[in-house]
């Protein structure tokens, strides 16, 4: 796993909070440079990234991802977001379901709340507040590259461990344990 220096690509100063649909916007736009694309550095191994500059003051990465490789679990507390596939093709597993924020280690999921998305080149969501999902590159033999975008800039990340319909968290992560 590699970081890079914050770079000052496609920034955008906001006066106000940037939605969902602008953080999209933006890593569209990222996604359609082909220079910036193609200047993340590749690991046959692990997941490798560039921190960009946001609209509005948003966090925003350049990520790559090595065949079979995966995030986990996870969401992203109080921040929405964006991402979508610059290449290769990304499969989202998430939740249809509103978890409590704080206050619990432990879930029994429900049926039907599994939801999965296939993001080839040039596809992306955005997402609200606590949404719980895991992002992986299933190809055995290509990489795939994304650009995610998030507001506020992450304040934690919860981690997940799931078992049929149990799910169970982990781990919190603050920015100061991936920067």
């Amino acid at each position: 796993m590699s970081v890079s220096p914050a770079a000052p690509a496609h920034a955008a100063v906001s006066a106000s909070p940037p939605t969902q649909a602008e953080l999209l916007d933006f890593v569209r736009s990222a996604v359609a440079d082909a220079e910036l694309i193609a200047s993340l550095p590749l690991d046959p191994e692990g997941r490798t990234w560039v921190r960009l500059d946001g609209p509005g003051g948003s966090e925003a990465w350049l990520i790559g991802w090595p065949p079979g490789t995966g995030t986990g679990w996870h969401d992203h507390a109080d921040s929405v977001g964006a991402f979508m596939t610059a290449s290769g093709e990304l499969k989202e597993n998430s939740l249809a379901v509103r978890l409590p924020t704080d206050g619990w280690t432990t879930l029994e999921l429900t049926e039907g709340v599994d939801r999965e998305r296939r993001l080839t080149t040039g596809q992306g969501r955005a997402f609200g507040r606590h949404h719980v999902h895991e992002v992986l590159n299933e190809s055995t033999d290509g990489h795939a590259i994304s650009v995610h975008a998030y507001y506020p800039p992450l304040p934690r990340i919860r981690r997940y461990s799931r078992t049929g319909h149990t799910l169970r968290l982990e781990q919190v992560e603050r920015p100061e344990d991936w920067q």
